[in-house]
């Protein structure tokens, strides 16, 4: 894998952590109330590949509590 590909990856995930974060924080302060927040965070590929998709298509889900 060429160093572009791995500076490209981790500018997206620096990008989603800060922007999920700012998310997750602004929800949790209009919500104050309840129990644990229930997250789930999902990676998926949207590139068109034509006819010919790949066999093991990209796909991440993670899940997760965040305590209030």
């Amino acid at each position: 894998m060429e160093e572009s590909s791995r500076t490209d990856i981790r500018r997206l995930l620096k990008e989603f952590g800060v922007r999920a974060d700012e998310a997750i924080v602004a929800h949790l302060a209009r919500n104050p109330e309840g129990g644990p927040l229930r997250l789930r965070l999902t990676l998926e590929d949207l590139t068109d590949y034509g006819d010919r998709p790949p066999a093991r298509p990209l796909s991440l889900v993670v899940e997760g509590e965040v305590r209030r």
